[in-house]
């Protein structure tokens, strides 16, 4: 059996677009989707799952940025998916200098020349500065813009032991193996971060076959409602071009979303089984959630950057050792959250000096005892113009209400979400008294918590600040690390530049099955 020590491990499993209606613990007639989620289920039902948990940023480098520092983009650098994070504490860079051994594998999607930001290892992942994306072989002949997100959505052509997401298992699975051999006494924390379900919207047939044509269902709803022709809706549409995504496309496209969100499920399941198995997991604290979510055609929209709540709600579950032994009440917590809360409650869980000026709040005593935490409200960010002029914004929850400020679109949005879950009805106008109430004192607030012609001027400060070279990006933007310190690139010879063994082993091999495909006859 592993060694102990004091202090807890921390397993962070992070995901890429992964809606918070994505989990089959949800009921599938009313928040949820048909998504089978075993493995994320049973940290549920063993752990504090955060039902209503936000991201700072719904978009990925941004988002990434805010919850490794614990800060909004005007102190952490996490303006869009150009952005480098400024030199400033980290997540891991304060469990490090707490005592534990850090280590990120797989993507983070961080800009510039910094790609450690306080992690001592990383063996796997996008450390060239690009995203990271494991891209088809076919999105590789025919380019990877926004229409070939849904366009080629379906079945992977990548072998699985190939995958990514097998290979940060992999890697995972041998770092804490080694650390535990190096190290025993030592805590450690580890981040495992995945692509899936991001695009590409591909997954084995035995996921994707679940849902297509069979078992996908309509979004929970289409362009309706009173934003169906905000200008940010708009700008948002024509910027993905989603208005050209016809119905059947659509819907093979969602299939595909919920066959890569039972795709990574499976993928956590191995991984969480072998560590349990190794002992590794006996006094480790679990913590599962994504950089944001995915609208999959809700509000006839698709991916993220949006306020709607399939773009900017995630799953949020943290489990400790303790809910495992039944030691600790499970709990489903409905106060709303922020992925800012998550460097002082880690903090707070681990015994961990926690630095001051964060965003977010400890959340610890909540995961603890199981009752709901006193947090106030949440804000989060689209901090630049990227959907047309003055469609930055900010977006306040609080308790039912939901405020949206725009910087230079008028009125205000203001939502019930317990009335109005799907976001169709902007109050700000009603002249119910509850109403109106929170619209000021949320209106107040958000102003007093953005300053949107500062947040501009910090932005292009910025960006003057940290013109760092880029690094030399390989074509696929993973690379392993060797022992001797060098970074090399395997994927992207094996997947897009392959030696070829045999053009048509049929004519070569006697016995080559009739079942199994042959290639096709070259035209002279």
């Amino acid at each position: 059996m592993p060694a102990q020590h004091n202090q807890p491990n921390v397993l962070f499993l992070l995901s890429d677009e992964h809606s918070f209606r994505c989990l089959s613990a949800l009921d599938p007639a009313n928040e949820g989707e048909p998504v089978r989620t075993p493995t994320l289920d049973s940290l549920t039902r063993q752990g504090a799952w955060f039902k209503q948990a936000y991201c700072q940023v719904p978009l990925c480098t941004p988002s990434r940025i805010c919850l490794l520092t614990g800060r909004n983009p005007m102190t952490s650098g996490g303006w869009d998916n150009c952005s480098y994070l400024k030199p400033t504490d980290t997540l891991p860079a304060v469990f490090a200098e707490a005592g534990y051994e850090t280590c990120l594998i797989g993507k983070m999607h961080l800009g510039g020349d910094r790609q450690f930001v306080g992690f001592r290892h990383r063996p796997y992942g996008d450390m060239t500065g690009g995203t990271g994306h494991q891209w088809e072989p076919m999105h590789r002949r025919g380019g990877q813009g926004v229409r070939d997100r849904t366009r080629d959505a379906g079945i992977t052509e990548i072998p699985e032991s190939l995958l990514q997401e097998r290979c940060i298992n992999t890697e995972t699975i041998a770092f804490l193996r080694e650390h535990q051999h190096r190290a025993p006494q030592q805590p450690w924390m580890l981040c495992a971060s995945y692509s899936r379900p991001h695009f590409p919207l591909t997954a084995p047939s035995r996921h994707f076959d679940k849902y297509w044509p069979q078992g996908v269902t309509e979004p929970k709803v289409g362009r309706t409602g009173d934003t169906a022709d905000h200008p940010m809706t708009r700008g948002m549409a024509r910027g993905f071009r989603t208005e050209d995504v016809g119905p059947e496309e659509a819907q093979k496209a969602r299939a595909a979303y919920f066959a890569c969100v039972d795709w990574l499920d499976e993928i956590l399941g191995d991984l969480l089984a072998t560590l349990e198995r190794d002992g590794l997991l006996d006094n480790t604290i679990i913590v599962y959630t994504s950089d944001h979510g995915e609208l999959a055609a809700e509000h006839g929209l698709w991916f993220k950057g949006s306020w709607h709540e399939a773009s900017a709600r995630v799953p949020l579950i943290i489990q400790t050792p303790e809910h495992r032994r039944g030691q600790q009440p499970a709990a489903t917590l409905e106060t709303p959250v922020s992925l800012a809360d998550l460097f002082p409650t880690l903090c707070g869980l681990c015994g961990v000096p926690c630095p001051d000026g964060l965003d977010g709040v400890d959340l610890s005593e909540a995961i603890r005892s199981g009752a709901e935490p006193q947090r106030g409200p949440v804000w989060l960010l689209n901090p630049t113009k990227r959907w047309g002029a003055g469609t930055e914004h900010i977006v306040v929850r609080d308790g039912r209400y939901k405020l949206v400020r725009f910087r230079g679109v008028e009125p205000d949005l203001l939502f019930d979400l317990e009335a109005d879950p799907l976001e169709q009805h902007n109050l700000i106008e009603s002249p119910a008294h509850a109403h109106a109430a929170a619209a000021v004192r949320l209106g107040a607030l958000a102003r007093s918590l953005w300053d949107f012609d500062a947040a501009q001027r910090q932005q292009e400060a910025d960006k003057q600040l940290l013109l760092d070279p880029p690094l030399a990006a390989s074509a696929s933007g993973n690379l392993y690390t060797l022992p001797d310190g060098r970074l090399i690139v395997l994927d992207e010879a094996v997947l897009y530049h392959p030696r070829l063994a045999l053009e048509d082993p049929a004519a070569t091999i006697a016995d080559w099955p009739a079942h199994l495909p042959r290639a096709a006859k070259q035209a002279d």
